[in-house]
């Protein structure tokens, strides 16, 4: 039976997450496995990976083939070179201690270099979000910065109009007490024309 070691996908449209499973190359990509060995998670920077490097040494040696995408996988968390020790053990080029020294050297190595990849990108995501805010802050002093004139002119115009409204009142004042006082001679002449008209009949 053909043993291949791939990925199943699994999670949602957009997200996918996937097993990493010995399983018969004949099966169906999401059907039935074999042995499940790991995982991968790819939506997260960097991509997380479970392996369980034993189990995948063990059907690596039984002559399970990994797809390219598992190989590179494998590759990543040392399980390629840990199975290539295993062969120079079987052989007796190297002693089980000799080749476990080397893999945990190797594992150390890749360790560093994961993280220092990640502070990294932790560094160059708090420097992006500073120039974020630095060009948010000079957006919003532009913006204060265009609107003073304005609003200096609003005012300006409202106490221009304040003034031109205490000014208007006095005369409009002026206005009516002076037509007051030419009304009331006439209304007097009116009262004294009847009068004389009396005293002519008489």
């Amino acid at each position: 039976m053909p043993v291949k070691i791939r990925l199943q996908r699994h999670g949602k449209k957009g997200k996918p997450y996937y097993w990493i499973v010995a399983a018969d190359a004949r099966a169906k990509r999401d059907g039935k496995y074999l042995e499940k060995i790991g995982s991968y998670n790819p939506n997260t920077n960097p991509a997380t990976i479970d392996l369980n490097i034993d189990g995948a040494v063990k059907w690596l040696q039984n002559g399970a083939q990994p797809t390219d995408t598992a190989k590179n996988i494998l590759s990543y968390k040392g399980a390629l070179l840990k199975n290539h020790l295993m062969g120079g053990v079987a052989k007796g080029a190297l002693t089980e201690e000799q080749a476990e020294k080397k893999f945990q050297a190797w594992l150390e190595e890749k360790e560093a270099k994961i993280q220092a990849k990640a502070e990294g990108l932790s560094k160059a995501e708090a420097k992006e979000k500073a120039e974020r805010l630095a060009a948010e802050k000079a957006v919003n002093e532009a913006r204060v910065a265009a609107a003073e004139p304005e609003v200096e002119e609003a005012e300006e115009t409202e106490n221009a109009a304040e003034a031109a409204a205490e000014t208007e009142a006095p005369a409009a004042e002026e206005t009516a007490e002076a037509e007051t006082t030419e009304e009331a001679p006439e209304a007097e002449t009116k009262e004294e024309a009847p009068a004389e008209a009396k005293k002519e009949e008489e």
